[in-house]
């Protein structure tokens, strides 16, 4: 199966019944992508599909053939970081850090459709998203101040 990652195309021979969070991570070693729950309830495994937000751990390989796939990896690099992931380090975001990859992405699908979204626009976006550490109110500063950014670019 070919598979269009972060604008990329990759040859994977994998099931495809298997999860795409598991050929991203296991096959492909792009593990920004966490696994959290397994059952879609968590939200750190959130990749994009066509700029859509899914769980890749419920998403069956066969079904993101053909489909622009996004993972935390394509959202922007080290040397040069997303307006919205500077945003989750000017604000603090982060403390233990394993829900974020996938905060982030579910944050970035909200932005992408909306400028500037309102503090429903974002519970609604970020409802499945879970951080056993309580940073919400850190999230949608970030994400207001993302919007905000991206606004004035």
């Amino acid at each position: 199966m070919k598979l269009v990652i972060n604008g990329t195309t990759h040859e994977v021979t994998a099931d495809p019944d298997m999860p795409l969070l598991w050929v991203l991570r296991d096959e492909l070693g792009l593990t920004g992508t966490k696994y959290g729950c397994g059952v879609g309830q968590c939200g750190a495994c959130t990749v994009h599909l066509d700029g859509q937000p899914v769980r890749s751990c419920l998403t069956r390989l066969g079904d993101a053939q053909g489909v622009a796939i996004t993972t935390i990896e394509g959202i922007g690099t080290p040397e040069k970081l997303a307006v919205l992931q500077q945003a989750w380090i000017d604000n603090q975001v982060a403390q233990c850090g394993y829900c974020q990859s996938g905060q982030i992405m579910s944050a970035a699908a909200l932005l992408a459709g909306t400028t500037t979204p309102s503090e429903a626009d974002i519970d609604a976006a970020m409802a499945g998203n879970l951080c056993r550490c309580g940073t919400y109110p850190r999230i949608r500063a970030a994400i207001q101040d993302a919007a905000r950014r991206l606004q004035r670019a």
